[in-house]
């Protein structure tokens, strides 16, 4: 039984994690905003080719109004612009319609601006000037039909429609084809796959714990080889698949990510945020450093509110791979992180 016992032991340290090693960094909120503007809750941000910054946050003012049987809202969240030195530029879709409560934001290699909105339920695509280009989904009020309540009968719970209608999406990223895939995650569980030309092509995932099923899939993004990564908040993981939805791989090193960010180059990594539950604000916080093949890296900060902690990242930009920028929505800012 002794000897029996001994070998469990060993097996268990085999299989058990080596600590990250601790990255060396340093932070600063660089970004200035108008005298009497602030953030609120910084959900997004994202760079673009010129290290512009561009962060979508909730700070507005919602207005709903009541049209015959339904209510009609918009304001609530406020998109703005920075330049490569953090002065402001603009604010950018003042009062836009589908800018209600700010999820996340990203900028593709065109420039153009994408930004995604929970209580609208819409993936706005913005040219680099500001004009509205493309929409994916649809606000509530325009939806003729709501989608059926899950009953965990036919349809499996939070797989949604097939077809372009979200319920609360949290992230969008793209492949080198220009293929759209957006993290439909927050009301359902499920990615939707688009053309470039934001024609629905398929959509899978669902609620649940097994391969290809999600608990929340708050997080997207796409790899030189067009892999799709999603960060599965809840469950603890990062799942791979293939461009067509074909599940590959589960990364288990990146805690429980809430943010996951992908930076461009021929060495390419993997963030993930290990952003602290809602229930518990002292807990977790390290921002992962990751292989793309889940080997770690290195790891950086915790939770708090000092100015070297997280407090519930909801995003991470990583186009310079050690100089990223971090939206903490519990902290309410937006902070550089700079990687020694």
């Amino acid at each position: 039984m002794r000897h029996f016992a001994t070998l469990l032991l060993a097996a268990a340290a085999i299989v058990l994690p080596a600590a990250a090693q601790e990255i060396s960094y340093s932070n600063s909120q660089p970004l200035t905003l108008p005298r009497d503007t602030f953030f609120g809750m910084a959900a997004g941000v994202a760079t673009d080719s010129k290290g512009h910054v561009f962060v979508y946050t909730r700070n507005g003012d919602p207005t709903i109004t009541l049209g015959g049987s339904r209510a009609f809202a918009h304001g609530g969240s406020s998109l703005y612009e920075f330049d490569a030195n953090g002065k402001y530029i603009r604010q950018i879709g003042k009062l836009a319609y589908g800018f209600l409560a700010a999820q996340q934001v990203r900028v593709d290699n065109s420039d153009h601006i994408w930004v995604v909105d929970r209580y609208s339920s819409m993936v706005m695509k913005l040219d680099p000037q500001g004009r509205v280009v493309m929409l994916l989904g649809r606000k509530p009020e325009s939806v003729d039909v709501p989608s059926a309540p899950d009953t965990g009968r036919g349809t499996p719970p939070g797989s949604g429609q097939q077809s372009d209608l979200f319920q609360s999406p949290a992230d969008v990223a793209w492949d080198s084809r220009g293929n759209i895939f957006v993290a439909d995650g927050i009301g359902n569980a499920r990615i939707a796959k688009f053309t470039p030309d934001g024609v629905f092509v398929k959509s899978w995932g669902s609620r649940g714990m097994s391969d290809s099923q999600f608990q929340t899939a708050h997080g997207v993004a796409v790899d030189a080889g067009g892999n799709v990564y999603v960060a599965d908040r809840g469950n603890k993981r990062i799942q791979v698949f293939d461009n067509d939805g074909n599940f590959k791989s589960s990364i288990t090193t990146g805690g429980d990510p809430e943010a996951i960010c992908i930076s461009p180059g021929a060495h390419q990594y993997l963030y993930s945020s290990n952003s602290n539950p809602q229930d518990d604000l002292d807990k977790g916080g390290e921002i992962y450093k990751l292989e793309l093949s889940g080997t770690v890296v290195g790891k950086f900060g915790q939770a708090g509110k000092g100015p070297k902690d997280f407090g519930s990242v909801n995003a991470i930009d990583c186009r310079n791979p050690n100089a990223l920028y971090v939206a903490e929505a519990g902290n309410w800012r937006v902070t550089k992180v700079d990687l020694h």
